[in-house]
């Protein structure tokens, strides 16, 4: 497990919160702080999940499409839907960004003191657990970063 990764990857998203309110239609129809305000809500929502799991009822029944798309890190643009947990808010705020973004500095510094067995339900993926939590954030992170990319090419 290494959160380097994440923590690069965090970095990243600080770098792109100037340019919150950017978009471009014909790549997404989400603002580059839609994007950024969604991938912090998957990692501060996944860690916490964790955090109070019951790791007595962790059952490894991580799905075939998981496997496929954490061994590819890659998840194709537009074939799934966020749950409404992780839907930033109709009205985003550089300042909202910016506290999650602390939060989510704290919380990837905490994967490391989970239970190998802390766990979120993964409505696709199934149960991901702390071996694989670290790859399930990188991957879901990094996609949105590349639409941010793009978005302001």
């Amino acid at each position: 497990m290494n959160i380097v990764s994440l923590e690069h990857k965090l970095n990243e998203i600080e770098s792109y919160i100037t340019q919150f309110e950017k978009s471009k239609l014909k790549i997404s129809k989400a603002t580059v702080g839609w994007h950024l305000d969604h991938s912090l809500k998957v990692i501060n929502g996944v860690i916490t999940t964790m955090k109070t799991s019951d790791v007595g009822s962790y059952k490894d029944n991580f799905s075939f499409l998981g496997k496929v798309f954490f061994t590819i890190g890659h998840f194709p643009k537009g074939k799934a839907k966020a749950p409404k947990r992780v839907l930033p808010p109709k009205i985003i705020l550089k300042e909202d960004i910016i506290n999650q973004l602390v939060i989510a500095k704290k919380n990837i510094q905490d994967i490391s003191s989970l239970n190998e067995n802390a766990y979120f339900k993964h409505p696709i993926f199934g149960n991901i657990n702390k071996v694989r939590v670290v790859r399930f954030l990188e991957t879901h992170t990094n996609h949105h970063l590349k639409i941010i990319k793009s978005i302001l090419k």
